[in-house]
C-alpha cells in the first residue's frame, strides 16, 4: 500500500486523474488528490502542493502537460518519493534527467494500465 500524490487531480469522473485516484483506492493504494482548486475529491482531502502534505509521498503520479511542470518538478525532488510516473502527453524528458539525478525512479505509463495490469 503506498501513498500516491496524483498532481493535477480533477474533481470531474470523466477525467483520467479522477479514474486513477478512484482505481488508486480500490487497490488499496491511499491516493492524495493535488489540485488547487480544489477542497476535497472523491472523498479525499486535497491539497494545494506537494509541499502541503503532511504524509510521506511514496510515488507521483502526473496529470499536467511539460508547460507546468517546472515548478511541479523542483517540488517534487524536494519531496523525493520512490517514484513518478509520467501519465500520456505529461511526457518531459529534461525533467526525467532531473528526477533521476535525484535518484527518483521516472516511469512514463498510465497508472489505470499499470494498476489494472498488476505491473504497478
Amino acid at each position: 500500500m503506498e501513498n500516491v500524490a496524483v498532481i493535477g487531480a480533477s474533481p470531474k469522473q470523466d477525467r483520467y486523474s479522477n479514474k486513477a485516484i478512484r482505481l488508486l483506492a480500490e487497490y488499496n493504494h491511499t491516493p492524495i488528490p493535488v489540485a488547487p482548486k480544489h477542497k476535497e475529491i472523491e472523498g479525499q482531502k486535497t491539497y494545494q502542493t506537494l509541499e502541503d502534505i503532511p504524509e510521506k509521498i511514496d510515488t507521483v503520479t502526473l496529470y499536467v502537460g511539460p508547460a507546468r511542470q517546472e515548478s511541479i518538478i523542483k517540488d517534487i525532488v524536494k519531496l523525493a518519493p520512490k517514484r513518478v510516473i509520467f501519465n500520456p502527453d505529461t511526457e518531459n524528458k529534461p525533467a526525467y534527467k532531473q528526477l533521476k539525478q535525484a535518484g527518483i525512479e521516472v516511469v512514463e505509463a498510465c497508472t489505470l494500465v499499470l494498476l489494472k495490469t498488476n505491473q504497478y
